[in-house]
């Protein structure tokens, strides 16, 4: 080659260098991680396989455990669908600010909106403020009126139902009304299915960005669907209620399945962390909370421990167990570490950051103590004792968790000081809430029995028992 050829050539690459080459996504190591968060619906503790579950098979979500971490000791704050939101979304206890039961309870002041309170900044408004696109598909249950819904409230992208599940509302039987943003779209022949390619195509569309992707389910919510082909799947013998839960579980778990695969097929997987858990327990029918006392509605075990794994590849260690009782409203503080942002005293968050944690480089239990109150019931745990108050009438119950997870042995009379301990530590954290701001009647726990009976009525009355 002579001198002129060799400068010839040295002009087209450095031309070349120059040029735009196609679109491409920054390296993993360089972004920020996505997040996704898969909630189920009234899933009982015991009906997924990482609890034991023999008799519905949940392959996508033992994966999960299996590739990161299964939490033994995993909490919910709300024991029925409403709260457990409010305080994900929020990152707080939603007892702050006054959202103990569900949207579609009694209204307490007929000026307050069954909604999620507009002055509470939401986790997917943090979320795109750090530069994250955000999307829900599935149950909102936060509220129903204008400024409340969820592309109101930081989700770019919503499609979905509104209020609790899928039973019908409408004078002909018809399931509630199906949103895409704040616009009725047409009505789905599978929710599930609908739900599932919508996500799908949410990551697809922001594959080269980071996500915030929320996927709360409305399976297993009653009434229970059924669909094929998963119903054949299950056993044929069995009671036809837990045919169809089985089925609703079945599809969740294979919908889960293939967003993950999505994640997998755009070279995700390992710069998302994900999260599942169910949003309280089960309620009973169905739903199996075997070995906890209660269902949903109550502060038993039953009704706040849940089924809570979660998962980084290449970030959190696989196959790990860890026993520190951990909550929801731990979800926000950790994602949003995860992506690089810091946490302003000033919010008020109650949850904390668990990647040390999830990592290994913390073993130290990240709560001194978890509090719940539903209306008149309220409960408290601090290591492995527990303090709970099952209705108006009953006295709190003591029970020692590590060694009676079923809360079948009330040490209350034998440990009178821990009772007092426990007390005083529920008493100082709920003089920083608000009472409710609605009512519902089925707070009372076994109260509800006698109001039966009675055609309804009870000696309390309703300014009463909205009481704590």
């Amino acid at each position: 080659m002579n001198r002129r050829d060799f400068l010839h050539l040295a002009a087209l690459s450095l031309f070349a260098s120059v040029l735009p080459g196609p679109a491409q996504a920054a390296p993993a190591a360089s972004r920020k991680p996505n997040i996704v968060l898969f909630v189920a619906d009234d899933m009982g503790f015991a009906d997924c396989g990482l609890t034991g579950c023999k008799d519905i098979p949940t392959p996508n979500i033992d994966a999960l455990a299996k590739n990161g971490v299964r939490f033994t000791n995993g909490y919910t704050s709300g024991c029925v669908c409403s709260p457990t939101r409010a305080g994900l979304m929020t990152g707080r206890y939603q007892q702050r600010f006054g959202f103990d039961a569900n949207a579609e309870g009694k209204a307490a002041h007929s000026s307050v909106p069954h909604a999620l309170d507009l002055k509470q900044v939401t986790f997917p408004q943090r979320m795109k403020a750090l530069g994250y696109a955000t999307g829900m598909f599935g149950k909102w249950h936060l509220g129903v009126e204008d400024g409340y819904l969820p592309t109101q409230r930081g989700f770019d992208t919503f499609y979905g139902i509104l209020p609790h599940g899928l039973g019908a509302t409408g004078p002909g039987g018809e399931p509630p009304p199906t949103y895409r943003g704040t616009d009725v779209a047409e009505t789905p022949k599978n929710h599930m299915e609908a739900f599932c390619n919508e996500a799908l195509a949410f990551v697809d569309r922001h594959a080269k960005e980071p996500f915030l992707l929320y996927l709360p389910f409305t399976a297993v919510h009653a009434p229970f669907v059924g669909p094929q082909p998963w119903l054949d799947q299950h056993d044929a013998a069995a009671p036809a209620g837990r045919r169809k839960y089985g089925a609703d579980l079945r599809q969740m778990d294979d919908v889960i399945g293939r967003v993950m695969a999505r994640l997998r097929e755009q070279g995700l997987e390992e710069n998302t962390l994900v999260f599942f858990f169910s949003d309280n327990g089960g309620p009973g029918g169905a739903a199996d909370n075997s070995p906890l006392r209660g269902t949903k509605w109550t502060l038993w075990e039953g009704g706040v421990h849940v089924p809570f794994a979660a998962q980084w590849k290449g970030r959190i260690p696989a196959g790990r167990v860890l026993d520190q009782p951990v909550i929801q409203v731990d979800i926000p503080a950790t994602a949003l570490a995860a992506a690089g942002g810091g946490v302003n005293p000033e919010w008020k968050l109650d949850g904390v950051n668990l990647l040390p944690l999830l990592e290994g480089k913390s073993f130290a239990a990240p709560h001194d103590a978890l509090y719940w109150r539903f209306g008149v019931q309220y409960a408290v745990r601090q290591g492995e004792w527990k303090l709970v108050k099952p209705s108006l009438e009953a006295p709190p119950h003591l029970f020692n968790l590590a060694q009676d997870v079923g809360e079948k042995n009330d040490l209350a009379a034998a440990q009178p000081e821990k009772v007092k301990q426990l007390q005083t530590l529920w008493d100082a954290w709920n003089g920083d809430n608000e009472p409710p701001r609605w009512i519902d009647n089925r707070w009372n726990g076994k109260e509800e029995g006698k109001m039966a009976k009675n055609g309804g009525k009870k000696k309390t009355g309703k300014k009463k028992a909205a009481q704590p």
